[in-house]
């Protein structure tokens, strides 16, 4: 109890020390200071390797479906519309690839602070939580952006041979960036509630699961049940985009989506301000 007692007490000096710090400093949100939680992120992340495998099996993934998708249009369903049917296969396959990966870009964000004791020491800085909370997620979005990017190699070989239509290609593209901020804003939180970067993983990919899997449910739910848990799958509403159509409530619903889980993040970091957690 009494160094339960300590630790709150000393959470509290900490967090106190550091409202002074930003007082003294005459500022509220700096973008500077965010950018700067950023840059550190990003040295971490590529000082560990990681970082360079996730993105080697991603990209192995994703280079393996581009492939057999491909030769699966020219051999088998060479009646259909190759090129749009194509990208709509290819994007949906990709999004299982960032569902195996991206979770395990995030676990480490705060669980990792955690294990390492290094937590305290970052909110002793003078720096807001929510310029913690901003510089994190935009490491992790710059990680998956990389990764996203390398992937446009794919389009531009096809487009190099055959020429087709570029707006179902940036749609999906769009969606799937939507869709991977989401996963990040997600595994974000869940890291923030975890101690080990295990079960931040395996728990950010059961969270994502749930919100796959939600409408599996037509023999048990009626109609209109089913038509909600729709409006909540992550899945559903890209599944526009990978047709090559952006609707403003698909794009509404990632917003949202990210921005919800993020919030949950803040409430989550400052909660320690009353449980003595770390």
């Amino acid at each position: 109890m009494a160094n339960g007692a300590a630790t709150l007490e000393a959470a509290h000096a900490a967090t106190d020390s550091r409202r002074a710090a930003i007082r003294a400093a005459g500022t509220g949100f700096s973008l500077v200071r965010m950018f700067a939680v950023m840059r550190k992120e990003l040295r971490s992340y590529f000082a560990f390797p990681l970082v360079y495998v996730l993105s080697g099996i991603f990209l192995v993934l994703a280079g393996y479906y581009a492939y057999t998708d491909l030769v699966y249009f020219v051999t088998i369903a060479f009646a259909r519309d190759i090129m749009q049917n194509y990208w709509q296969l290819l994007f949906a396959d990709i999004r299982l690839c960032l569902l195996l990966t991206l979770p395990f870009i995030t676990m480490r964000l705060f669980a990792e602070e955690r294990k390492l004791g290094t937590v305290e020491l970052l909110y002793t800085y003078p720096l807001r939580d929510g310029e913690v909370l901003g510089g994190k997620f935009l490491a992790s979005v710059a990680i998956f952006f990389m990764m996203l990017a390398l992937t446009v190699l794919y389009p531009v070989f096809l487009y190099s041979i055959h020429r087709f239509p570029l707006f179902p290609l940036f749609a999906g593209y769009l969606g799937l960036f939507l869709l991977g901020c989401a996963f990040i804003a997600c595994g974000l939180f869940i890291s923030s509630l975890c101690e080990s970067q295990v079960m931040a993983g395996v728990g950010t990919i059961t969270m994502l699961l749930f919100f796959w899997i939600i409408n599996w449910n037509e023999a048990v739910f009626q109609n209109s049940w089913m038509s909600v848990m729709r409006a909540f799958s992550l899945f559903d509403q890209f599944g526009g985009f990978a047709k090559g159509v952006i609707d403003l409530d698909h794009v509404t619903y990632f917003v949202f989506f990210i921005v919800f889980f993020l919030f949950l993040t803040l409430r989550s970091m400052e909660a320690r301000k009353w449980t003595g957690r770390r």
